[in-house]
């Protein structure tokens, strides 16, 4: 098994247990650059995967579980949006 798939399956996992991600997340906590593309694939196999927008701020929140991130004072968390991805049950 390659480094690059132990990386996908990881972030599969994560999202197959019912956990939400967005890309910040896949790439911090994962090492996937183009989550949208495990989506897709997570799809073609029959998984029900729902997206929606969210704030920037919500992705943050989560990874500040995790880790230690500092964002500048003047960038705009609420009001940038990204992605969240889950799967629907």
């Amino acid at each position: 098994m390659s480094h690059r798939h132990g990386l996908s399956l990881a972030a599969q996992e994560h999202i197959v247990s019912g956990e939400p991600i967005t890309r910040l997340e896949a790439m911090v906590l994962f090492g996937i650059a183009n989550l949208p593309d495990l989506i897709s694939e997570l799809r073609k196999q029959g998984w029900r995967i729902e997206s929606r927008r969210v704030p920037f701020a919500r992705a943050l929140k989560r990874l500040r579980e995790t880790l230690e991130i500092q964002v500048p004072d003047n960038l705009p968390i609420r009001e940038i949006v990204t992605t969240e991805y889950w799967l629907s049950k």
